[in-house]
């Protein structure tokens, strides 16, 4: 994370101080650098500039709209699962030609909207969607644009929880049963089919699951055009890994190194890209501050002031965060073992457990990095806390793009009876 040093002695964003932010804007508080989003977006664009592409930034990573502005502005579009992400798409400015529509269970409410909006493509995951979405399509007078995800069964070796390319997962189309399955949806008259789509899952680390998986659906995009399925746009979908801990990932070139020769032979396609925590995960840290220092039986906790609700990674999937002392002076320090706990009350109330950190102190401050991805997004509002601001940092300067929750806000909508 190049975009987040020590400097003149604290733990900084590009050139903002971690110290002076928290004295502005409080904590627990999510701090991002646009200097790294757009890194991590031109260096997809660069890897891919061999064949027409378009990169749709997957907003289920970090649904802020300064942050899908930012990418907009560079000439993102958006992959979206929900009709609120379509709302939030087209409020930061995505246009909507570069807007693909996926997800298993899009309700008839939701295809009206991306209808109206006259969104790039929907990526449909199942016969029984084919037909609601050409129904809907009809009834308003249009032809709905298409592509058919594709389930390859290729194991991308990653947890289990965000893998989605085996047979056994909930999304997609079995590759053997794709096919009769476009026929089918050649068949529906308020269809247009034009794409073939595959998405393996989250946190790759690997190239070869991507290759294998590519290989097989521009095998089957060549077989749909030689039987009269115009295919014009190949979805490889997103995936590809960051470095949590000690991760050895590859770089944006690699990736598409082992991609392009396949896509480039197709010819005549635009290849669509979903990229998401690998543009904005290591983008982005969680600031937080030492409440207390306890022990018991022998065993040491860091008590902070954030906690599962707003940043429920570690919980949910024993995710690994790099902790690190705002204060440079304390990484001097000697290290001892300790849990980094929040206020919540549930014993999965953690950020990490049993981890060696320099000694820290009431009121000091810890950056939780890595954390651009599935933090904010997936916060919630247990124990009726209200969520962190969002801040995004551009050099020497700071903008508030969510501001902090009031109990107010957690009230409104409710009643008294």
């Amino acid at each position: 994370m190049d975009h987040f040093a020590y400097r003149n002695g604290d733990l900084s964003c590009e050139g903002v101080s971690l110290r002076a932010l928290a004295d502005a804007v409080g904590t627990p508080a999510y701090v991002y650098s646009r200097a790294a989003l757009l890194d991590s977006y031109q260096a997809y664009d660069r890897a891919f500039a061999a064949v027409p592409h378009i990169i749709c930034y997957a907003v289920k990573a970090n649904s802020n709209l300064g942050v899908i502005s930012t990418l907009a502005r560079a000439g993102a579009g958006a992959d979206i699962v929900s009709g609120g992400e379509l709302y939030r798409a087209l409020r930061a400015g995505v246009p909507s030609r570069k807007i693909i529509f996926s997800g298993v269970g899009k309700t008839r409410d939701e295809m009206r909207e991306a209808l109206k909006a006259e969104i790039l493509m929907f990526n449909v995951e199942s016969v029984s969607e084919l037909r609601v979405l050409d129904e809907v399509a009809r009834a308003m007078g249009v032809h709905a644009p298409v592509a058919l995800r594709v389930n390859p069964d290729v194991d991308p070796e990653t947890h289990p929880y965000i893998a989605t390319g085996l047979k056994s997962a909930k999304f997609g189309i079995p590759i053997a049963e794709a096919h009769r399955t476009y026929e089918v949806a050649q068949g529906l008259p308020g269809l247009r089919v034009l794409g073939v789509q595959m998405h393996i899952g989250s946190q790759l680390t690997k190239t070869s699951p991507f290759s294998d998986a590519v290989a097989r659906v521009a095998s089957l995009a060549k077989h749909l055009r030689e039987s009269g399925i115009a295919i014009a746009l190949v979805d490889i979908g997103g995936g590809l890994g960051i470095r949590y801990r000690n991760e050895m990932v590859p770089t944006h070139a690699e990736y598409a190194e082992t991609l392009v020769t396949m896509l480039r032979e197709l010819g005549g396609v635009t290849v669509l890209l979903e990229p998401g925590r690998s543009i904005v995960g290591n983008a982005g840290l969680l600031l937080t501050r030492v409440l207390y220092r306890k022990e018991a039986s022998g065993k040491r906790f860091v008590v902070i002031d954030a906690a599962m609700n707003d940043l429920i990674r570690p919980a949910f999937y024993d995710a690994y965060h790099d902790i690190r002392p705002v204060g440079e002076g304390r990484t001097a320090g000697a290290a001892e073992q300790v849990d980094v706990v929040g206020p919540i009350c549930e014993s999965g109330d953690f950020l990490a457990k049993d981890r060696s950190l320099p000694r820290v102190e009431e009121g000091d401050l810890l950056g939780v990095m890595s954390a651009g991805a599935y933090g904010f997004a997936m916060a919630s509002n247990y124990n009726t806390r209200p969520r962190a601001v969002e801040v995004l940092v551009q050099g020497e300067h700071y903008t508030i793009v969510r501001r902090r929750e009031t109990y107010e806000d957690l009230v409104a909508g409710e009643a008294t009876v």
